[in-house]
């Protein structure tokens, strides 16, 4: 594949989109026999812990004969949502007074849950609740 045809493939139209620690690439690229299709990166940046950083990516392709029940499904899902939801963001991280939903039957409390007694070695533990795993059938 030549250089030229490398650098016509990306410029033929791109949108950038930038979502917190997340920015979304949308971008408009060309098939070998001059068709075009869409691809959107999502590029999410990772800070280490010495304070260097890294950045993990994640792309789909889009053809044209897909555009439109790719379209209908997309508006689909975000309209449950919206009808679900609202348009206004409920999280810990965009509001200080966040506080989860309360499971059925259970009374909204000030109080801080109390933890469960770590188990000591002389416990026995009832093994019905686990699942032996073998890693050698991974």
């Amino acid at each position: 594949m030549s250089d030229q045809y490398t650098m016509e493939q990306e410029e033929i139209f791109s949108k950038v989109m930038r979502a917190g620690r997340r920015t979304y690439f949308f971008d408009v690229r060309s098939t070998k026999a001059g068709d075009f299709y869409l691809t959107v990166t999502e590029s999410k940046k990772f800070t280490n812990d010495d304070g260097s950083y890294h950045y993990k990516k994640h792309k789909i392709y889009l053809y044209k004969e897909d555009f439109s029940e790719f379209k209908d499904t997309l508006d689909e899902m975000i309209n449950y949502v919206i009808d679900e939801k609202g348009e206004e963001v409920i999280s810990e991280r965009h509001q200080k007074d966040y506080k989860p939903a309360q499971p059925i039957g259970e009374k909204e409390t000030d109080e801080m849950p109390i933890a469960a007694e770590p188990a000591s070695e002389n416990d026995e533990t009832d093994s019905s609740n686990f699942t032996d795993i073998e890693f050698d059938d991974i």
